[in-house]
């Protein structure tokens, strides 16, 4: 009876959706729309009494504030026999306690606020970046505040900051990708402070009394920048900075002095013997900074080259071509304030690294002498167009962005017309980029592997043969 009572209804179904023929299937290719249009955020800018710069974008979406507080003081600073000492005052600025707080207290009163803040030194910056609910922005600025013109530098987490890093220097050598880089950059920039790196002795010798200094030094009004985004109401968040600020008599701030770099090292294979299944790859030379005026045909080229993943040359001749690889890339990090390195990578089975090698070298000069292909190109302009708007997706991304960029003396114009640039990119200017700033014959070559199984002599290579250790440093 059931059994019936349904056919009846699935019968009766297209009386009740009634008898129209169903339309027939749209082709996708006839449909159109309006053409896409992009439009880089605007970020309200101001500056407080006393300098501080500040970068403002309202979002009442959620009740929350972000906040970065960026001071241009970085471990580029670090003095030689103290590298490692941007990283313990960074972890001592957040950790050491600040104002009217103790360590002990000030955590438990981030605690209270449901509040998320880290802190970390980069080459030319210290950073520090909070987050709160927005109904607590007023307690979380007197944190800020107090972290900013008055922390303590407590001994004791000073020292228990110390073993932490003296561990990670002891644990570093367990990666040999860290070996390679930690290698490569020693090669390139020798002892300038862009090729040194903390050991156990460096981190020993970092003083309280340094960190003091350093703070002392460098951090005033005038060279502090601030990225607030978030659910608040702009007068009142004003007039809360210039309370928290206002009195601030620090300053002025000296230049950050900028060593220059040595010259360009000779061509050399760096090998440090370590007994692993396979070898980790690794070229360099040194590269570009961002005032150079073909970055965006070095941009299209890298991407051609090894920085577009799949579609890229290196990652098509030794991984999809001949299995030789999981992974290859490469990348120019591009300097802010001094040239950054050109490196390219890999990691291959033992048997299989002298192979590699000339394989990667083959690519390099290949996108040197010929020309790419007018499809290659379309591509990578295409795909680094397209993946640019996906750095406006998060607000206060889009405000620290900025902050960062004027930081760093970038053109006004940089975001309006970076997709201008990279679609103006012709076969000729990637040609060019190739033959300007990659030299296969003059980069340093590492190799991290059991070299008594590289698959040949890897003097062959034609360069001369550097070993190195991979032991404790």
């Amino acid at each position: 009876m059931i059994r019936r009572l349904l056919w009846i209804l699935l019968a009766s179904l297209p009386a009740f959706c009634g008898c129209t023929a169903p339309s027939p299937p749209v082709n996708p290719e006839t449909l159109s729309f309006p053409p896409l249009t992009f439009q880089v955020p605007a970020v309200d800018t101001m500056t407080l009494p006393g300098g501080i710069r500040l970068y403002l974008k309202e979002d009442h979406e959620l009740p929350l504030v972000e906040i970065t507080a960026l001071v241009g003081a970085g471990d580029i600073d670090d003095p030689p026999g103290k590298t490692g000492q941007g990283g313990l005052f960074a972890a001592l600025l957040r950790t050491g306690g600040a104002g009217k707080y103790d360590p002990e207290a000030f955590d438990a009163e981030l605690e209270r606020l449901a509040a998320d803040l880290s802190v970390s030194t980069g080459t030319y910056a210290t950073t520090c970046d909070l987050s709160l609910r927005s109904g607590d922005l007023q307690r979380g600025l007197n944190l800020l505040t107090g972290l900013l013109r008055r922390p303590h530098f407590d001994a004791r987490r000073l020292e228990l900051a110390r073993q932490q890093a003296v561990e990670g220097v002891r644990r570093q050598n367990d990666q040999p990708s860290a070996i390679a880089r930690r290698t490569l950059m020693e090669g390139l920039y020798g002892d300038h402070p862009l090729g040194r790196t903390p050991t156990v002795a460096t981190l020993q010798a970092v003083s309280r009394r340094d960190l003091v200094a350093f703070h002392d030094r460098y951090f005033s009004p005038d060279n502090l920048w601030l990225a607030i985004t978030g659910d608040f109401d702009r007068e009142r968040l004003v007039s809360l900075l210039e309370q928290a600020f206002g009195d601030w008599s620090a300053g002025p701030a000296p230049n950050q002095e900028i060593p220059p770099l040595p010259e360009s090292p000779s061509p050399v294979l760096r090998l440090a013997d370590k007994d692993v299944p396979q070898t980790t790859v690794m070229f360099g030379e040194i590269g570009i900074d961002k005032d150079a005026p073909d970055l965006p045909a070095v941009r299209v080229m890298n991407w051609i080259l090894g920085g577009g993943g799949f579609n890229s040359r290196l990652m098509r001749e030794v991984r999809s071509n001949r299995g030789l690889a999981y992974s290859v890339y490469s990348y120019f990090q591009v300097g802010r304030r001094l040239p950054g390195p050109f490196v390219a990578g890999t990691e291959t089975r033992s048997d299989s690294t002298l192979q590699v090698v000339r394989l990667m070298r083959d690519g390099m000069e290949r996108i040197r002498r010929q020309p790419v292909s007018k499809a290659e190109l379309a591509l990578a302009r295409e795909s680094l167009i397209n993946s640019f708007v996906f750095a406006f997706t998060d607000s206060h991304e889009i405000v620290s962005q900025q902050l960062r960029l004027d930081f760093y003396d970038y053109p006004a114009d940089y975001l309006q017309r970076y997709r201008e640039r990279i679609a103006a990119v012709t076969v000729d200017d990637v040609l060019q980029a190739a033959r300007d700033h990659l030299h296969p014959g003059r980069q340093m070559l590492v190799l991290v592997g059991n070299e008594d199984d590289l698959g040949g002599d890897p003097s062959s290579l034609g360069l001369p043969v550097e070993p190195v250790s991979a032991g404790d440093r």
